[in-house]
């Protein structure tokens, strides 16, 4: 029988699903994200939430429901090439191509680029970037206690340091935000735009990958029946998700308010140091910028153990641990020098068409007891969701990708036929019909 975990062990899950999920990168989204929205932030809020927070909560509540022992093995479900492929895609977006180059230039334009005249921000940014990648190469190959020591005393300090600045941005607002006008896509799809701005937080992908950990923790606090470990998962995460959720609409107010001040920064980091500086002066934009490099230390650290784990563990004989963690570093160095709104430009067709396929996923194990996890309804969704997610992937390309590819020919007939197309979600009702073929094919075997 399974045991029922006491506060003090709720607490604690709560505390590490919030160390897994909320990282440096996750305080840019939100500002930039209000300083675009204007008036028409709180529906951007409630879409940012819903796949910023909640989207990634269900996924490792399906983990624990499906009974699978980590990502590869969720993705089995639909086929096992396909779960090669899907794992993957999905760690090199959480590692080397996005997230981990995104931690080096985010500390960059919140600690350092401000400081700098502008014609000196790329050499500086090369510079940055490498000493920030030695630092963290040195710490994967040499795991030691700077993880706990940045875990445990610079992440609360961070945190501190945040809750006072919002505080202090709510008490002193910068500017009214009714008043200002949405821009591009806010003014019209703005809660869309915020379901899909939750994307750049990667948490639900992040998930997928490191919701094991939590399962296993719970499972080592005495609880075995997938049942319990998903209701054991879904109060645990109830804080963080409501801390996370609390801490994203505070932000995009705030930045939002910074929008009267300094109007739309360049990204969020620009952004967030512009908000730190307004109130606190230079201390406040140091404090804020050494602590988010420490923090984003700790998320890089953190990702190239992770990646180059499961790389050696999917591809047994190739490269070593030591090997996959130097070229992910090197990797991830060159295309930190891209800047952060390069990167956050650059990752968002792959996020587009990974996403879609992530929340099927999720969806389709949550429900999986009802048809037996049967392989059918698995492919039948899967199939027609990464069809339309590549349309999604292509539209979102820059326009020379777009012309290269000659991707007009396919993209003319989705804006004219498929419907939310021009949400971003053109993926919805494919993935629907998939589901009901699936389901017809499940029940029809088993009434014979």
């Amino acid at each position: 029988m399974d045991r029922k975990l006491s506060a003090k062990e709720y607490v604690f899950l709560s505390s590490m699903l919030f160390g897994l999920f909320f990282g440096a990168g996750n305080l840019i989204f939100p500002v930039h994200m209000g300083q675009q929205a204007g008036a028409n932030l709180w529906p951007a809020i409630v879409g940012f939430c819903l796949t910023g927070v909640g989207l990634p909560l269900l996924g490792i509540a399906a983990m624990g429901i499906s009974r699978s022992e980590g990502m590869f093995d969720m993705g089995c479900k639909v086929g096992r090439g396909y779960s090669y492929f899907f794992t993957c895609a999905l760690y090199l977006s959480i590692g080397p191509l996005f997230a981990i180059p995104r931690t080096a230039t985010v500390s960059f334009s919140v600690g350092i680029q401000p400081l700098l005249p502008q014609e000196h921000a790329g050499l500086a940014l090369c510079v940055f970037s490498a000493l920030f990648f030695l630092v963290v190469l040195y710490f994967s190959l040499k795991p030691s206690g700077i993880l706990t020591w940045v875990g445990k005393i610079l992440n609360p300090l961070f945190l501190l340091f945040l809750a006072i600045l919002t505080v202090t941005a709510l008490l002193k607002p910068m500017g009214d935000v009714s008043t200002l006008e949405p821009t591009g896509t806010y003014a019209t799809m703005s809660f869309f735009q915020g379901f899909l701005d939750g994307y750049n937080t990667v948490d639900a992908l992040a998930a997928l990958a490191f919701g094991i950990v939590l399962i296993n923790a719970i499972r080592g606090l005495g609880v075995q029946s997938p049942q319990a470990i998903s209701a054991n998962t879904i109060k645990a995460g109830v804080f963080s998700s409501l801390l996370m959720a609390a801490i994203y609409c505070v932000l995009t107010v705030v930045g939002a308010q910074s929008r009267s001040v300094y109007g739309i920064c360049a990204d969020g980091g620009e952004g967030l140091y512009r908000i730190g500086t307004h109130y606190f002066g230079s201390f406040g934009g140091v404090l804020l910028g050494i602590t988010v490099t420490f923090a984003c230390l700790k998320t890089a650290i953190g990702l190239i153990t992770s990646c180059a784990s499961t790389f050696v563990e999917l591809f047994p004989g190739t490269l070593s641990y030591r090997a996959y963690a130097i070229v992910f570093c090197l990797f991830s160095f060159g295309v930190a020098n891209f800047g952060l709104s390069r990167i956050i430009q650059l990752s968002l067709p792959v996020l587009m068409f990974l996403y879609p396929l992530t929340i099927t996923l999720i969806l389709l194990c949550l429900a999986g007891g009802w048809f037996g996890y049967d392989r059918r309804v698995f492919i039948a969704v899967t199939v027609p969701t990464a069809l339309a997610a590549a349309l999604d992937f292509l539209n979102t390309l820059p326009e020379g990708g777009k012309a290269f590819l000659h991707a007009e020919a396919l993209l003319a007939p989705a804006r004219a036929y498929l419907p939310f197309f021009s949400y971003g979600m053109g993926w919805v009702l494919p993935a629907c019909v998939g589901s009901v073929v699936g389901l017809a094919l499940h029940f029809r075997k088993k009434q014979a």
